[in-house]
């Protein structure tokens, strides 16, 4: 083996880790964003012998949200939320985190086992929750046009006359 071929394997191994990463980022968003109900609609899709244990139990704490004068200004402290988080461990040993905002504790549990349900590796379990994530996102997605659409309708313009001479 030369240098040359280990170097190429790491690198490999680096991407196939950075597409887990990306893939990763992607469903802790879409399970953060999610309702409880959404997540709920998932449980048909999930192993039934798959057993796991609490890590840190759903616990509800506070976060400090930043914000951006214009959204391009100079960063604030805009004040504090309130947040969930879990980490929960399979049987298997992949563990599952989530924090997700709000009080919901039930949420925070279903989110954090799906996350140790996707890291499994068990393709078929995986592309049937990714699929449902998609149209979850979808909705989100919607959700959030619509949202914008109604804000952007109660917009107001103002300007400035310029007056003439005298």
């Amino acid at each position: 083996m030369t240098a040359t071929s280990v170097k190429d394997t790491t690198t490999e191994e680096r991407l196939e880790s950075e597409g887990m990463q990306h893939q990763r980022r992607w469903w802790m968003s879409v399970l953060a964003r999610s309702s409880l109900s959404d997540l709920q609609d998932l449980a048909p899709l999930m192993p039934v012998k798959e057993t796991y244990r609490q890590i840190k139990k759903p616990e509800i704490g506070t976060v400090m949200v930043e914000a951006r004068a214009g959204g391009a200004g100079r960063r604030f402290n805009f004040g504090e939320a309130t947040m969930t988080r879990c980490v929960v461990q399979l049987s298997s040993g992949e563990l599952g985190f989530s924090y997700a905002l709000g009080r919901d504790k039930a949420k925070a549990e279903q989110a954090a086992l799906i996350d140790a349900l996707l890291q499994m590796g068990q393709h078929d379990v995986k592309s049937a929750i990714m699929s449902r994530l998609r149209v979850i996102e979808a909705k989100l997605l919607a959700d959030k046009d619509l949202r914008s659409r109604k804000a952007a309708a109660t917009k107001v313009n103002f300007f400035t006359l310029v007056r003439g001479e005298g």
